[in-house]
This record gives structure tokens, C-alpha cells and sequence, in this order.
């Protein structure tokens, strides 16, 4: 069976890749920690998840995802719920209830065969618009949640601008050299200066005294959702991100930087994102979905093969077996400058697959004489087309801050160029018609 069989080449491709390059792997496995962490922290913080069960199914999912799919695919938070979470601070049941009113949709589409459906007649240039898209809000929102507010050096040595400058030069430093393990470097320093934060307690507010992490054993409750219409309405503003860049998007995403590898199929991806969170979302895990974003980091920092997704499985899992919420305030002391470059880089990283549009393409290989492919001969109207249909798809994700609305904007963009293709040709043939009329 094709199943089992591509099981055991993701196996052989994840073992080669570890002994080649072990250090590029684990630095490819921290890719994502930009995204994951400050969003993680402030749910639990809020009493929204549970940090422990949270690190116990996201790692179990990371273990799962490497064997079964054999690349390197993230498993991260559901933005959506988890900003309208934090603003609202929704309660652990609500939040239970969102991610389920999600992947009960998603699963509904997956199975029915309406999301591959969608994905075969969504254009080519809009889910590279909606990539792209994707790449700069990362780059955005790093600038203005996690780097704008830190000042130059007077609240907190240890986290400020000048170490947000010397990791940015680090990256840059570093670009041309592959195999050095940025992210894990990185994540290093920022362990070991979040322990100096909290030994020292100076970037802390005076009512909170944080503690270093100590044993404290997962203990798995069960937490039945709350079906409030806010839960219901954070479940649904979710479903555009999570059908278009956590499952269309990261599939297509994982073809173009790994054509080595059977790229998970759209149906595949929505079945993952559905039995993920309705058997982890009701014991307090955060929703969590595939991302592009997510592989573009973990392939910048060095990530090959579903080995590096399970390397950080096995250490999320054990994190959250053994210490659990006692790693609350290490983490929040993690330095969010060092945070911030990296989702920089990894929404650079996604930014960059909008250059293959007009030269690479999957819908510009065409089948040769020889049974083989050959790239189509693009003429200069139609890149001006799809570059206009692709810079749309992302103008509307970027003015509007919704997957949704850029999505609606490049469709009808697409389809405006088909309607006047097609009065060109109509008024074309009638121009063509007419002599003969008139003889």
C-alpha cells in the first residue's frame, strides 16, 4: 500500500538525514519557536490551555507528524483563536470549544472530498498570494508585538533593541552558511538568559516573584466545552486561515521546498488538523493546525526530514510530562528580541516562494512528446496577470489582517481577467465576422 510504503521511505529519509546532519535537524526543529512560544505562554497565562497538556499533545502530535508525513511540518497555534482568546480572555472551556468547531469543519471538507475540490479551483497565483501574504504579517507582527516595545537598554539588560541588533547580525552573518545551527544557538542564549532573568527578577513586574522550573508530573484531566456564541464565533473566524494557509497553502509549500518527498495531500493535512485537536483540545491542549509559516522557519534553521519534527516531539513531551506548568515563568522569561528575529526570518523564508510565480510553478509544467515535463512559455500579459493576481491576494490580507478577504480579493481578480478575456475574444471573432457580412 502506497501508505505504509511511503512510511517507510519517510523512515529510512528521517534516519540518513539525522546521521548527516544532526546539528542542522534540531536547529531546524526550534524553526517555529517564535510563533509557538508567545502565544502558548499568554494562553496559559490567561488560564485559557493548559501549559502542560498543551507541551504533552502538541509533542505526541510532532511525533505522529514526523513519522507520517516525513517532512518537516509544524505543529503550531490556530492564530485566530488564539488572538480572540487573549483579548477576551476566554476561559479554558471556550477555548476547548473553538478548536473543536473548527476541526469538526474541517473534518467535514476533508472527508467529503469538498476540500480538495476547493484546493484543485483555487488559481495557482492566489495561494502564492496567500503565501506571501502569510511571510510579511509574520514580519509584521514581529515588528509590532514583539520587537517595537522594547526599549534601547533601561527596563531590562537582558532583553532589549541592542539584543535584537546582535541577533539580526548573527542571521545575516549566517546566510550563506547552511549547515550552522542558527536556531539552536539562538534558543541556547535564550534559555540561559531567561534563568539570569528570573534569578535576578529584573524584568519582572514587583507583584510577581518567578520561580525556576521543578518537578511537577502531568496530571490529564477532561475539560467539556462551553458552546457560548463567542466560542462558536472564534471557531469560525479560524476556518479561512486554517483551510487556506494551514492546509492548501503548507501543502503546496511543502512540494516546493521538498520535491524529493510525496508532499502531504490536502485531504491529508485536513484530517490531521481535525483528529488533533478533537482528541487534544478536551483534555485543555491549545488548538493547533499545520502551518506554511511553520515549515518556512523549520527549512530556514536547517530542517530536512520529519526527523527534526520529532526530535522536538520527544522534547516538548518530555517537558511537559515531567515539569509542566513549573516551566511557566522560564518561558515568559525568554527574551522576546531573540523571539522576534526569528519570525522575521522565517516570515522572509515564506515571503521568498512568491519568486517561482511566473518561472516554477506547479501549473506552468506541462507533459512533453518524451512523457516527460517541460515548462510552459509564459508572454509578458499574462506574468503582468498573475503577478497582479498574487500582489492582490496578499494586499487584502495585509490591509485587512484576514486570510479571508485577501482570498475573496485574488479570485476576483482572477476572475475579472477571465471575463475580459473572454469579451476580447467574443468582440474579437464578431470584428473577424464582419467582412464577410458586409461583402
Amino acid at each position: 500500500m502506497p501508505f505504509f510504503s511511503n512510511i517507510k521511505r519517510f523512515h529510512r529519509n528521517n534516519v540518513s538525514t539525522l546521521r548527516r546532519q544532526p546539528l542542522a535537524e534540531i536547529s531546524g526543529a526550534l524553526g517555529d519557536l517564535g510563533t509557538l512560544l508567545p502565544l502558548m505562554i499568554t494562553l496559559a497565562i490567561n488560564g485559557s490551555i493548559s501549559l502542560s497538556t498543551t507541551l504533552v499533545f502538541s509533542g505526541f502530535f510532532n511525533l505522529a507528524t514526523g513519522v507520517v508525513f516525513g517532512v518537516p511540518l509544524p505543529v503550531q497555534p490556530m492564530k485566530a483563536i488564539a488572538a480572540a482568546a487573549i483579548a477576551s480572555r476566554a476561559s479554558l472551556r471556550e477555548t476547548v470549544a473553538a478548536g473543536s468547531v473548527t476541526s469538526i469543519i474541517v473534518l467535514f471538507l476533508s472527508v467529503t472530498g469538498l476540500l480538495h475540490w476547493v484546493t484543485r479551483a483555487i488559481p495557482i497565483p492566489v495561494i502564492k498570494g496567500i503565501q506571501f501574504g502569510a511571510g510579511l504579517s509574520l514580519i509584521v507582527s514581529a515588528g509590532s508585538s514583539l520587537l517595537q516595545p522594547l526599549s534601547w537598554v533601561r527596563s531590562c539588560p537582558f532583553d532589549n533593541r541592542i539584543w535584537a541588533i546582535a541577533a539580526f547580525l548573527a542571521l545575516i552573518a549566517t546566510q550563506k552558511l547552511p549547515r550552522f545551527p542558527y536556531a539552536l544557538v539562538v534558543f541556547v542564549v535564550g534559555i540561559v538568559l531567561a534563568i539570569v532573568v528570573l534569578l535576578t527578577d529584573c524584568c519582572f513586574d514587583d507583584a510577581h516573584h518567578p520561580h525556576l522550573p521543578w518537578f511537577g508530573i502531568w496530571r490529564p484531566f477532561v475539560t467539556l466545552p462551553s458552546w457560548s456564541p463567542d466560542a462558536v464565533g472564534m471557531g469560525i473566524a479560524q476556518l479561512p486561515l486554517t483551510t487556506l494557509n494551514s492546509v492548501i497553502a503548507a501543502s503546496a509549500l511543502a512540494a516546493d521546498l521538498l520535491p524529493d518527498l510525496p508532499a502531504p495531500s490536502v485531504t491529508q493535512l485536513g484530517i490531521s488538523v481535525a483528529v488533533m485537536n478533537l482528541c487534544g483540545c478536551w483534555f485543555g491542549a491549545m488548538p493547533v493546525c499545520h502551518g506554511a509559516g511553520g515549515i518556512a522557519a523549520q527549512y530556514r534553521f536547517g530542517a530536512r526530514s520529519g526527523a527534526s519534527i520529532i526530535l522536538l516531539g520527544l522534547f516538548k513531551l518530555t517537558l511537559g510530562l515531567v515539569f509542566g506548568e513549573t516551566l511557566l515563568d522560564l518561558l515568559a522569561g525568554f527574551p522576546k528580541s531573540l523571539l522576534g528575529i526569528m519570525v522575521i526570518a522565517a516570515g522572509l523564508e515564506l515571503a521568498k516562494v512568491g519568486q517561482s510565480l511566473n518561472h516554477g510553478a506547479s501549473d506552468l509544467w506541462e507533459s512533453s512528446v518524451e512523457n516527460s515535463k517541460k515548462h510552459r512559455n509564459v508572454s509578458d500579459d499574462e506574468r503582468l496577470e498573475r503577478w497582479t493576481v498574487m500582489l492582490m491576494t496578499t494586499a487584502g490580507i495585509l490591509a485587512f489582517k484576514n486570510d479571508a478577504v485577501g482570498f475573496l480579493a485574488g479570485i476576483f481578480c482572477h476572475w475579472a481577467y477571465r471575463a475580459a478575456d473572454w469579451v476580447q475574444r467574443r468582440h474579437g471573432s464578431r470584428l473577424e465576422r464582419m467582412p464577410l457580412l458586409v461583402s
